[in-house]
């Protein structure tokens, strides 16, 4: 497919979602859709239907625009609705009990900001988070995580995110991943309108010691570090 076919088969998508209130995939889109066709713009000879394609692609690159500023604002909106301090070696923890109430039908987007995603127990952690999405997100369309490239190992690392990504794509959610090296927060925004913020991101429990012991899979039973949660609560 060229690259003005697949640029135009992106942004009829990204307007589908757009239209369907699905604004962080349509956001993608948009991105993704306007740097085909820029890169299919700059090849055109005849500067009459460059000028048209530059102006269309402006309208788009508006739309991605207003977008960002969107979902910007919203975070940094709303109130506190719940905070928990956990406490060093505090157990009852498991992350339905903390923030599955929140995650409900209406949430068809996540977008993950989690640095860290470099060990073997950070990924099984991030599994266990997109396992609990999966069950109580029914309707959920599309996950966008943005995380730390691996240094020290960048090909592992994008195995396992590329096996994270097919499966999900096996159930029709969208996984789309964003790498920004300079990521230093750590929060979960949901598209119903809620916002988890947890100091040490999804990365809170102890090892299970000894390792088969009870906890190793049932994480309500593992010691935890101590971090604070805190959940907000803005307008969709």
């Amino acid at each position: 497919m060229s690259d003005a076919m697949l640029g135009k088969a992106l942004l009829i998508r990204a307007v589908e979602c757009d239209q369907n209130g699905r604004i962080l995939e349509a956001q993608t889109l948009y991105q993704d859709g306007i740097a085909q066709l820029m890169s299919f713009v700059h090849s055109e000879p005849d500067e009459v239907k460059k000028k048209g394609f530059l102006t269309r692609i402006k309208e788009y690159i508006d739309r991605a625009d207003a977008i960002k500023a969107r979902v910007n604002g919203k975070m940094m909106l709303g109130e506190v609705v719940t905070h928990l301090s956990i406490e060093e070696n505090d157990t009852g923890n498991d992350y339905d009990q903390i923030f599955g109430q929140y995650m409900t039908d209406e949430t068809i987007e996540i977008m993950l900001e989690e640095p860290y995603l470099t060990q073997n127990y950070q990924f099984q952690n991030l599994i266990r988070f997109l396992e609990l999405a999966v069950t109580n997100c029914k309707h959920l369309k599309y996950i966008r995580l943005i995380t730390k490239k691996d240094a020290n190992n960048l090909d592992q690392q994008k195995t396992n995110l590329g096996q994270i990504k097919a499966d999900l794509e096996r159930r029709q959610i969208a996984f789309y991943i964003k790498y920004e090296d300079t990521l230093h927060d750590r929060k979960i925004f949901l598209s119903n309108g809620y916002i988890i913020k947890i100091g040490r991101g999804l990365h809170f429990y102890k090892a299970s010691n000894p390792m088969y012991s009870i906890g190793l899979t049932n994480y309500k039973y593992r010691k935890c570090l101590q971090t604070d949660v805190d959940i907000w609560r803005t307008n969709k």
